[in-house]
């Protein structure tokens, strides 16, 4: 990118008022060469010819996308913005103007109509075309943007912190509670380096947490751990402020017996209507049960989400 010209030196490329009309279309929007050709109605070298010389004075920006370069005014000081905002003002009320401003609408809806032409005989395969350019986990991260960046969220049976690590960019500070030691201390290693988290031992019916404390709590695959769902989520809702939201993930029923053996889990899963009565008896309110989606490639029983939100 060519160097500001300073601003004395820079005057003379605003006498001319084919190139006061590309400032003027390049203020608002970023072009390309055809497609400012298209909105002046003039042959290529002539615009080429005038970017050059708005360039070397320092009035335009451009930046290369593919193989096409765009172009867009730039306004790098107070001094040259005043001097741009007099010289819009002047070529305004020309008739040019309004012709110019219907045409680049044309461009502009033409840009749009490629991508609408596209996504019309793409529609069947977009799923798969979007999965493989860009996966399936950008979905999920991003949406967690969505999260108040002043809560305080509790990973209550947190485990090795999967989900605090997820959280805890998004939110003000992240408490992870759980009863092992040794998953706390994979958790501390694993995430040393976040410094809004916070740990703490206890068991799920018996949180080492303070009344109100959280403005939402999230127990992801641990509840079927716990002897007792209701008491646990009793103690969720009493850490809860008025107003929190309590989100569970866990297994949907299923009959993997070996599960207790192996994995030391006291429940095969919960059915819907159980997790909504555990929820409602803990004090829960607007609650809900929905299936998750099946990852093709997991092996284990299907999953879902409850949610429940304290009182006001």
């Amino acid at each position: 990118m060519p160097i500001a010209s300073p601003l004395l030196d820079s005057l003379s490329a605003l006498a001319d008022a084919t190139r006061c009309r590309m400032l003027t279309m390049l203020e608002a929007h970023e072009l390309t060469v055809s497609e400012l050709c298209t909105v002046l109605q003039l042959p290529q070298s002539t615009v080429s010819r005038q970017l050059k010389i708005l360039s070397d004075a320092g009035w335009l920006a451009s930046r290369r996308d593919g193989t096409s370069r765009y172009y867009a005014l730039a306004l790098d000081d107070e001094s040259r913005s005043q001097v741009w905002r007099i010289t819009r003002d002047q070529v305004a009320d020309r008739p040019s103007a309004a012709q110019d401003a219907r045409r680049l609408e044309r461009v502009l809806k033409m840009r749009a109509a490629a991508s609408q032409k596209f996504f019309a005989s793409a529609a069947g395969q977009w799923d798969p075309v979007r999965d493989v350019l860009f996966g399936r986990d950008f979905l999920s991260s991003s949406l967690l943007s969505l999260l108040d960046d002043t809560w305080v969220v509790g990973d209550l049976g947190c485990g090795t912190g999967l989900a605090t690590a997820a959280l805890a960019p998004h939110v003000g500070k992240v408490i992870g509670v759980d009863a092992s030691e040794e998953m706390l201390g994979a958790a501390r290693s694993r995430l040393a380096a976040l410094k809004n988290v916070e740990w703490r031992t206890g068991a799920l019916e018996a949180l080492p947490l303070k009344d109100r404390t959280l403005d939402a709590a999230v127990l992801m695959l641990v509840l079927h751990h716990v002897p007792s769902p209701a008491a646990a989520l009793t103690e969720a809702l009493r850490v809860l402020k008025p107003g929190g939201r309590v989100v569970i993930v866990d297994m949907a029923a299923h009959h993997r017996e070996d599960y207790r053996q192996q994995m030391g889990h006291v429940w095969l899963g919960f059915g819907d209507d159980q997790m909504r009565r555990f929820l409602t008896q803990a004090g829960f309110e607007n609650t809900a049960v929905t299936t998750l989606p099946e990852d093709p490639g997991a092996r284990g029983p299907g999953l879902f989400v409850a949610t429940g939100r304290r009182k006001n």
